[in-house]
This record gives structure tokens, C-alpha cells and sequence, in this order.
């Protein structure tokens, strides 16, 4: 007969312990859950009620961030799907209804027929916006060399280098044309421009791409007729108004930029100026605009105490007293009984007894010895290790232990009418830090070596002082101030403080107790060691680092004092013989055989075969495994050329493999770079989804290496295959790569 046995509900006390295991591995949906059901359980428990609530808005956050990256890969239902989880576990986080929001329109958006598609209506100064365009600039001109060597009006030179580019030439109808010579040898088209606007002292601008305007170069011809953009740049890694402050300056100064406006609650700029004045103010942006280097100060407080006391010795008696005895004695007859009694006195004698003392008359009186044999020995040992972080020229303060009252002054409140002086008195009070007090600044230098102001303190309230009347702490303390220049990782001893007492009493009878050996039978010797130590150990590491790039370091030919013109740089000339144009050319004929088009680079012609495929190969390190062992399973991309994402899907069979653990590998992060890893899994039907990705503006990684590690538990005895069904390797442009998937096997004892 079988029995039906009830099923035995996991306590709360184990789920909570899941819940914290979870979380450790800072998976919070699952801590979440976990905290639930213990919550569930035992809702009177304060215990479990504060960890389901803590962990609300950081499971909800998590779940966000992972529909964020699935809709950026464009599974928008899935991501709708972990949105709307997000809002049911924490309905206050809001962001989580505007992702619903947002996917939900994305996705109607995506379904709607292009034919039906309506567009929000845009208002007229909106359109003029939208529908303006850039700066102008011109179209690219031939590269290949030119020989030209004239002696005529600029503006029959102007005319004859538009004709060999292709390009139109307007003149301000101001001008006055100046008879130049010009002889130019191996010089390109833009080149030629150039130059020819140097020697004839003239300026012009592209008024459409092939079109350019001509005028006197003054600076009242440029006001009138450079062309003027403005621009918002926004600064994200400005932590000060007051460095938002500098950058304007510096705009101000080095570019001549009047119109320029600060926007500190955006941290934006607003610039209006030419369009070479804004190139350089988005040069400086970039070269200003830096996320400042970080450090870490690992701070070691070591402090070693010892003490160690001995006594050791006979305390013989060294004093002895001499009193007499009564020996008056009376008769009394108390009235109740009639008996006669007899009463001594204390400490009395009678004068008539005087002249027959003897020797039982005295009492002597020695106190007793003391034989000492004690040994105390004790140690301390005290460690502190805290580390602070902290910005490039920026103070950091870590600060622990108490706050002490220190009386600083008193005060009568006055005088009362009648009374005189108030007897009242107000006596004010400061608090001090007593602990650990770090005050660093820290200065990163370009070689990775690391300036550092330090200000540290180590104090302790060691007893209280009675000063007019008011118990004041006494404090010790342990200070050091100083500037170091230190190596990243490089350890340094700020300061070892050594103090050593050896202390010694001796006690006994004068005489006795000198000598050797026998002076422990009458006397007693006291010894008293005491070592202190403190050592302070500093250890910066450089964990953010300046970023400088060549174009941050370059320099830039701006034009003169006078006038902000970038110079453009030719491309490398093309193969060929240099175009000639001999001197007497008719006025406005090219030279035959010149261009009169611009030369369009070409698409080298493919050589060879595509690129070949990457495969993603599944390394089972053990394929046998017994039932109720774990089984590793590591997916390796072999062949990849800037790979930016990997989302895949494994199959496998879910009555013999259960899913424990999925982690990155160390392909997508090999140039420390952080991998945002996403998985779903179907239990049932036995797929799981995965998909890495590096983050933004971070490039693709080329090689080979493991993906992703997957842990499985083995259930059921057989052999069971595992398969990658689809991939989809993305490189840094988010264009597919093409892929394969292997397949394995895994026996199961």
C-alpha cells in the first residue's frame, strides 16, 4: 500500500539564504525572488520583509537594462517582455514605464504599412531647421599634379585653375583684378588655390560644391561675406562650472570668438562663428572635454602592541609594632543576679602596677610576608585597511572613528536687572575627528607616476582632563603631512613609529635585597616591557587613466594672427604624368589633355574570395559526467575579424541537461573592455539565448577565444547533443558576419 507523503515546504530560512547567495553573484532577479518567498512565509519576520523590499528596485533595474540591450539587437518583444516584469516588481520605477512606452511604439511603428505611416506635424520654423543645411564645402578635387606658370590678371589665373577642377568662379563685384605671376610646379588643385589667393592677396569661399566666390582679402570684405554656423557642443566630463568657465575662455582667447554662449545647467556651449573657427572650438571640446583620471589609494594602518609584566620575590615584614596590655581589673555586681563579676580594661594600666612590669605586659605585632610569583603577558594587534577613490586634483576625505566635544570658550549671557551679574555661564563646544582622518589629492602624470598631498591622522581619546571645571578629553595623536611622487602600484612607507619601555622595581629590605639569589627571599623585583609600533603603508593605483590621442596632440596650421583659415591637406597624388600649362595660355583655355572633371577615386577591384565564416565551436572539456555533477560547456569563436556582438541560440535536451550558470568569456573583453552578457532560458523546451556585446564606440576584437561558459547539471543517464541552431556574429559596424555552429555530445553515467 503506498502512502502519499505531503510535500515539505522549503523554509524561509533557506530561501532567505538563496536569496543572499544570489545576490552575491549579483544575479537580483533570482535574489528577488528568493527574498519573496521568504517574505511570503513569514511576513511577521522584519528580516525578510527588509531584504524583499531592498531588493525590489535593483531587480527591476536589472531587468530594464537587459530589455535595453535585447531591443537594441531588435527583439523588441522580448524586451517588452522583461519591461513589463521591470513594472510589476517595482511599479515606482518609472523608467520602466516609459521602456513599455517606447517599445510598444516602436513596435506598431515597425508593423505599420509605409503607405499609412503618419508623421507628427512639424511647424514651419521647425522645417526651416531641420531642412538647413551644414557649412558649404567644396566638392573634392583632383589630386594629380600640375605645372602652371602665368603671368596675367588673378583673375584669369582664378578662371583657368576653376576650368582644370571643374569648378566655377564668381568674383565680388569690389575687386580689382591685379596682374600676378605665377609659376607652380608639381602642385595639386586645392593647392593651386591656395596659393593663387596668397600671392594676389585675395580670400574665397564655396558658395555651393562646385562654386566658389573671390574677394579682396580685409577684414571687412571676410565679415561681410564668411559664411557663419553655430553649433552646441555638450561636455560630459566637466565636473565644475568653473571648468565649463575655462573652456569658454580659452574659445575666447585662442579662437577670437565673440559670440559665444555658456549654458552651465546643460554643461553646453553655444558658438557662433565661421565654420573654421568652429572646427577648432570642436577641437578643443574633444582635447578639453576628457574624463578625468581616477586613483585608488589603498591605505594600510598597522599597529603592533605588547606587554609584558613580571613580578617575582618575597615581601618580608618591614615594619613591627609594641603596645601594652590591659591589666586593670575590676568588680561589678550587676543588680539582676547579684553575682560579682570581674571586668578587664583595653590598653589600660594602673600607675601602681608600673614599677612591676614584665615582659608579658607588651604585645608585638609583625605583619606577615608575601611570597609574588605572576607573569602577564599580553599582544595586541590592530589593522586598518581603507581605500579611497578618488578624481585627478580633487580632494577625498575618509574620516573614521568618533566626534569628541572640545570646550573652546565661555560666556555670560548678561547682566539681570536687579540681580547684577548673570551667574549663568555658556560654554561653547567644537567637535573634533578622532580615528582615522585621510585628507589625499591626488595628480596623475602622463608616465603613470602619481603625485599625491596627503594628510593623515591617527588619534585617540587616552583619558580626561579637569580644566576650570569642565572633564576635557586628552587626545593622542599620530599626524603626517607631506607631497610624494610615487609609481602606480608602487608601495610607500609614510611612517613607522617604535616605541620601546623596559621598566624595573626592585622593593625589599636595604641590604638583603642586593644580594644575588637570596635578594628574592627578602625583596621583590618588578619588571615592565612595553614595545608599540605603528607603521603606515600607501599604495595608489591608477584605475582610470588621462586619454590622449595623436589628434588630440596634433598641431594645427590656423591660418595668420590676423585670420582663422584651416589649410587642408592634399591626398597622396595620383600615379601619372604632371599636367603642364606653358606660359601664354589664351585667356580662359585649359591646357588639352587636362582634366575638366574632377578625378573620383575608385573601388579597388576585389582580389580572392570573401572573407570565410567564423565558426562558434561548442569545447565540452569533460564529455562523461555522472547524473548530479556539473558539466562545462564552452562556446569558442574561432576566425573572427572586428567582432562587436555575439547573439546565438543552443539547443539542448532538457530531460537530460538543466542550465545552472551562464558566464563571459574572455574573447569580447580581451583589451579589458566590460561584456554585456543577456540569456534567456526555455527549461521546457530545452533552448537557451545568449548575446555578448561590448560597449558603445568600444570597436570589434579580432582572434579566437570562448565566448560564453555555460554550466549544465546532469539529470538522466544517456548520451545527449548539444547544438548552436542559429548565430548571428555582428562586427564594430553592426553588419553580420557570416557564421557556423558545431554541435557536441555529453554522455551521462
Amino acid at each position: 500500500m503506498a502512502l502519499a507523503l505531503p510535500v515539505v515546504a522549503e523554509s524561509s530560512r533557506s530561501l532567505y539564504n538563496k536569496g543572499r547567495d544570489a545576490e552575491a553573484r549579483q544575479d537580483y532577479v533570482a535574489a528577488f525572488n528568493y527574498y519573496k518567498q521568504a517574505f511570503n512565509q513569514s511576513p511577521k519576520d522584519l528580516k525578510y520583509r527588509t531584504a524583499f523590499e531592498r531588493m525590489r528596485f535593483q531587480a527591476a533595474a536589472a531587468l530594464v537594462h537587459r530589455g535595453q540591450l535585447l531591443r537594441d539587437l531588435g527583439k523588441l518583444e522580448d524586451a517588452l517582455a522583461l519591461f513589463q516584469q521591470a513594472a510589476q516588481i517595482d511599479p515606482a520605477l518609472f523608467i520602466a514605464q516609459q521602456e513599455i512606452q517606447r517599445t510598444k511604439q516602436m513596435m506598431e511603428k515597425a508593423q505599420a504599412a509605409p503607405t499609412v505611416e503618419e508623421k507628427p506635424p512639424v511647424s514651419p520654423l521647425m522645417r526651416r531647421v531641420q531642412e538647413a543645411g551644414g557649412p558649404v564645402e567644396l566638392k573634392p578635387l583632383s589630386q594629380v599634379p600640375i605645372t602652371l606658370k602665368l603671368t596675367e590678371d588673378s583673375t584669369v589665373i582664378y578662371q583657368t585653375i576653376g576650368k582644370l577642377a571643374g569648378i566655377n568662379v564668381l568674383f565680388d563685384p569690389d575687386y580689382t583684378p591685379r596682374r600676378i605671376h605665377v609659376e607652380l610646379n608639381g602642385v595639386t588643385l586645392p593647392e593651386a588655390l591656395e596659393l593663387v589667393a596668397m600671392q594676389s592677396k585675395t580670400f574665397w569661399r564655396p558658395v555651393t560644391p562646385n562654386t566658389i566666390f573671390v574677394a579682396a582679402d580685409t577684414p571687412a570684405k571676410r565679415k561681410e561675406i564668411e559664411s557663419n554656423v553655430i553649433k552646441t557642443f555638450y561636455l560630459s566630463n566637466l565636473s565644475q562650472p568653473t571648468e565649463l568657465q575655462d573652456v569658454v575662455n580659452t574659445m575666447r582667447t585662442l579662437l577670437e570668438v565673440q559670440r559665444i554662449t555658456m549654458i552651465p545647467s546643460q554643461a553646453a556651449i553655444v558658438v557662433r562663428g565661421t565654420p573654421d573657427q568652429l572646427a577648432l572650438a570642436d577641437k578643443i571640446v574633444s582635447d578639453l572635454d576628457k574624463a578625468k583620471p581616477e586613483v585608488v589609494i589603498e591605505v594600510a594602518i598597522m599597529q603592533v602592541q605588547r606587554q609584558k609584566v613580571r613580578d617575582l620575590g618575597i615581601s618580608p615584614p618591614t615594619s613591627a609594632s609594641i603596645g601594652l596590655q590591659g591589666n586593670v581589673t575590676s568588680t561589678t555586681t550587676p543588680a539582676t543576679t547579684g553575682t560579682p563579676g570581674t571586668t578587664t580594661g583595653n590598653n589600660t594600666i594602673n600607675l601602681n602596677k608600673l614599677p612591676n612590669l614584665t615582659a608579658k605586659d607588651f604585645v608585638v605585632t609583625i605583619p606577615p610576608a608575601t611570597a609574588t610569583a605572576l607573569l602577564t603577558d599580553s599582544s595586541t594587534k590592530l589593522l586598518q585597511n581603507p581605500q579611497i577613490r578618488a578624481l585627478d586634483g580633487q580632494k577625498a576625505s575618509l574620516k573614521i572613528g568618533q566626534r569628541v566635544p572640545v570646550a573652546t570658550g565661555s560666556y555670560g549671557a548678561g547682566l539681570t536687572a536687579g540681580i547684577g551679574v548673570n551667574a549663568l555661564v555658556n560654554t561653547q563646544f567644537q567637535y573634533l575627528d578622532v580615528g582615522v582622518n585621510i585628507d589625499i589629492t591626488p595628480k596623475v602624470h602622463q608616465n603613470g607616476e602619481i603625485t599625491l598631498k596627503l594628510a593623515l591622522d591617527v588619534s585617540a581619546v587616552n583619558g580626561q582632563s579637569n580644566i576650570g571645571g569642565i572633564n576635557q578629553p586628552i587626545i593622542g595623536q599620530n599626524k603626517i603631512e607631506h607631497d610624494i611622487r610615487l609609481k602606480e602600484g608602487e608601495v610607500n612607507l609614510l611612517g613607522g613609529l617604535m616605541e620601546d619601555a623596559d621598566v624595573k622595581t626592585m622593593a625589599g629590605i636595604p641590604g638583603l635585597s642586593q644580594i644575588p639569589i637570596l635578594k628574592y627571599l627578602f625583596g621583590t623585583e618588578h619588571t615592565d616591557k612595553r614595545q608599540n609600533e605603528i607603521i603606515f603603508l600607501l599604495v595608489p593605483h591608477i584605475v582610470r587613466a588621462q586619454e590622449l590621442t595623436p589628434f588630440n596632440e596634433r598641431a594645427i596650421d590656423m591660418g595668420t594672427s590676423n585670420v582663422i583659415d584651416l589649410r587642408m591637406t592634399s591626398a597622396m597624388p595620383q600615379a601619372g604624368a604632371p599636367v603642364t600649362v606653358p606660359a601664354g595660355v589664351p585667356q580662359g583655355a585649359p591646357q588639352p589633355g587636362a582634366p575638366t572633371a574632377p578625378v573620383q577615386p575608385t573601388t579597388p577591384p576585389s582580389s580572392g574570395p570573401g572573407p570565410s565564416p567564423v565558426t562558434l565551436k561548442l569545447d565540452v572539456p569533460q564529455p562523461q559526467a555522472n547524473v548530479g555533477s556539473m558539466v562545462a560547456v564552452n562556446v569558442v569563436l574561432n576566425g573572427g575579424q572586428n567582432i562587436y556582438s555575439v547573439p546565438m541560440q543552443l539547443s539542448y535536451d532538457p530531460k537530460a541537461l538543466e542550465l545552472v550558470d551562464v558566464e563571459n568569456g574572455n574573447f569580447l573583453g580581451q583589451d579589458g573592455q566590460s561584456v554585456a552578457l543577456v540569456h534567456r532560458d526555455d527549461g521546457s523546451k530545452g533552448t537557451v539565448q545568449l548575446t555578448a556585446t561590448r560597449p558603445p564606440n568600444a570597436g570589434g576584437v579580432s582572434g579566437s577565444g570562448t565566448v560564453f561558459s555555460l554550466i549544465f547539471k546532469a539529470k538522466a543517464p544517456g548520451t545527449t547533443a548539444l547544438n548552436v541552431t542559429r548565430a548571428q556574429v555582428k562586427d564594430a559596424f553592426m553588419n553580420n558576419v557570416p557564421s557556423a555552429g558545431t554541435q557536441a555530445a555529453v554522455t551521462i553515467q
